[in-house]
C-alpha cells in the first residue's frame, strides 16, 4: 500500500476528477462593496488548490457510497489532504464522468440514465473550505438519455459536448442548453471527446474511424481512418491555436499503446509512436501543450513530451488498477490520477533541466583535443583513437 504524502485513500473507486479552477472561488464569494460590509459576511473558503473527484459503488448494496469529493492539495508541501474536505452524495445513481465549467460556475456528472448539474458551496464545518451542493437547476434535454461516456466544454465555456452509450453526439449551447448539433449515429458508442481550442471543431472518438466536426455548420468535415489492426482511444487538440496546432490520438495494437500525431489542416497522419506495451486507459494533454499523459490497465501512469513523443517520466503501479483519469492543474505543474482501486495521485511534473554541452559533445571535444595533441608531437594517432574518429 502507497502511504506518500502525495497518495492518498478515499475509499470510493474514482471514475472521474478534475482540478477545481482559481475561478470558482471567486464565484463562491463576491466581496460586497466596502460600505456593505458587515459581521455576518458570507465568509470564503480556505485558500489552497482543491481537486474533485466523482464515483463511488454504483447501484446495489456495494455498501460503498456513490459520491463527488472535494479533497484539497498543497504544492509546497505535495501532500493531499488526509480526508476529504467535502462530500456530496448522489444516492444510487453513480457519478461516472464529469466536466468542469471553464469560468468556475459549477460541473456536469453523467449519471447511469441522466445528467446532473452541481455548484460550488462553502463547508461550514472545523474550518472553511471549498464544497459542492446538488443545483436546483435540471438540464431538461439530458434527462432520461442513458448512460454518456463523455463530456466536455469548450474553452470559453459557450459549448457542451455530450456522447452517449449508444452512439449519440450532440452539442449544446451553454448555459440554453440549446441544440447545436445532433447526431444519431456519430459512432456505435462514444468513448471521448475534445473541442480544438478557437471551439471550431469538435473530435469523436468511439468504434471505427475518429470523427471531425465543424460545430459552426453541425456537420462532418473529415473522418481519420484507422491504419491495420488499430484501434482509436483518446483524442485531445493541442491548446495552443496557431499553424502548429496538431490532433493527438491514442491508439491500441498487438504490440502496445501508441499516440499519433495529426494535422488540423489536411487532417493526416504526421507521426505515431508506441511508448508503452500495456493497453492505455486514461490520456491528457497538459494545458501549456508540452506534455502529454497516460494510464495504462496496469497501473502506471507515463508523462510524454508533446514535440517529440518520448517517454520523461514513468510512475509504475501509481495505482493498483487501472487508471480511471488523468488531469494536469491549470499551470501544468502537477497531474492528478485516479483509479478504481479508491487511490488518488498527484503527481509534481519536474522539467527537464539542461545541462549545456551534452556528455557526447564532451567527448568529441576531448577526442579532437587528443588528435591535436599527437598530430603536433608524433604526427600520428594510436590505432584505438584513429579508428575511432573515422
Amino acid at each position: 500500500m502507497d502511504n506518500s504524502a502525495n497518495c492518498k485513500n478515499y475509499g470510493v473507486p474514482i471514475y472521474g476528477a478534475g482540478w477545481v479552477p482559481s475561478s470558482a472561488l471567486r464565484s463562491v464569494v463576491e466581496p460586497p462593496p466596502d460600505d456593505e460590509k458587515d459581521d455576518g459576511d458570507k465568509p470564503s473558503p480556505a485558500p489552497g488548490n482543491y481537486v474533485v473527484l466523482a464515483g463511488g459503488g454504483g447501484e446495489g448494496n456495494s455498501g460503498i457510497r456513490n459520491a463527488l469529493v472535494v479533497a484539497q492539495f498543497d504544492f509546497d508541501s505535495n501532500v493531499l489532504s488526509d480526508e476529504p474536505v467535502a462530500k456530496e452524495g448522489t444516492g444510487g445513481d453513480l457519478p461516472y464522468r464529469m466536466a468542469i465549467h471553464p469560468s468556475g460556475d459549477g460541473l456536469i456528472c453523467s449519471m447511469p440514465k441522466s445528467c446532473r448539474w452541481f455548484d460550488w458551496d462553502i463547508q461550514r464545518a472545523d474550518n472553511l473550505s471549498l464544497g459542492l451542493r446538488s443545483s436546483e437547476r435540471v438540464l431538461e434535454p439530458l434527462q432520461d438519455v442513458g448512460q454518456q461516456l463523455a463530456l466536455t466544454f469548450n474553452n470559453e465555456g459557450s459549448l457542451l459536448a455530450v456522447g452517449s452509450e449508444d452512439g449519440k453526439l450532440r452539442v449544446f449551447k451553454w448555459p440554453s442548453m440549446e441544440i447545436s448539433l445532433d447526431e444519431a449515429n456519430a459512432h456505435a458508442s462514444v468513448k471521448d471527446l475534445d473541442f480544438s481550442p478557437d471551439g471550431k471543431f469538435l473530435v469523436s472518438v468511439g468504434s471505427g474511424p475518429c470523427r471531425i466536426w465543424d460545430v459552426s455548420k453541425s456537420t462532418s468535415v473529415a473522418s481519420l481512418k484507422k491504419e491495420n489492426d488499430e484501434i482509436f482511444g483518446y483524442c485531445r487538440f493541442s491548446p495552443v491555436n496557431d499553424e502548429n496546432q496538431v490532433l493527438y490520438i491514442t491508439t491500441m495494437r498487438d504490440k502496445g499503446g501508441s499516440i499519433s500525431k495529426w494535422s488540423t489542416t489536411t487532417w493526416k497522419r504526421i507521426r505515431s509512436k508506441r511508448v508503452v506495451r500495456d493497453p492505455v486507459c486514461a490520456f491528457n494533454i497538459s494545458p501549456n501543450g508540452k506534455l502529454l499523459a497516460i494510464g495504462t490497465i496496469e497501473g502506471d501512469v507515463l508523462i510524454v513530451s508533446s514535440n517529440n513523443l518520448q517517454v520523461q517520466n514513468v510512475v509504475k503501479k501509481a495505482h493498483l488498477g487501472l487508471v480511471t483519469t488523468l488531469k494536469f492543474s491549470e499551470d501544468s505543474r502537477a497531474l492528478l490520477s485516479a483509479s478504481m482501486d479508491s487511490r488518488v495521485r498527484v503527481t509534481i511534473i519536474k522539467e527537464e533541466k539542461k545541462s549545456g554541452l551534452s556528455l557526447w559533445i564532451v567527448i568529441l571535444v576531448l577526442l579532437i583535443a587528443i588528435a591535436v595533441f599527437y598530430a603536433a608531437n608524433n604526427g600520428i594517432l594510436p590505432l584505438e583513437l584513429n579508428s575511432i574518429l573515422k
